[in-house]
């Protein structure tokens, strides 16, 4: 299991993230309303403004600092590091 820095040391595994969008469309605004309402929501913004907005298989819905792309590469960063380790 690979864990991926979401913003601020927090982590998320890797293999459990679904979609990683960002928060600004009105359709991810209700996303986010729902999983609220539903207790399903983590804030992981520590207070700063969301800039992505990870939607994991368990149906959480996950708010980070970080932008998606920068999120999306420490995922890819993370398969190339694996992939390395199994080449050793």
């Amino acid at each position: 299991m690979k864990l991926i820095n979401i913003g601020f040391g927090n982590m998320v595994a890797a293999n459990r993230i679904v979609a990683i969008v960002s928060p600004e469309s009105a359709p991810i605004k209700r996303v986010v309303q729902k999983a609220k309402e539903k207790d399903m929501l983590i804030d992981a913004t520590y207070g700063r403004r969301s800039r992505a907005v990870l939607i994991i298989d368990s149906e959480h819905v996950i708010l980070s600092p970080l932008q998606p792309e920068t999120v999306a590469n420490r995922i890819s960063d993370e398969d190339e590091d694996s992939e390395d380790e199994d080449d050793a």
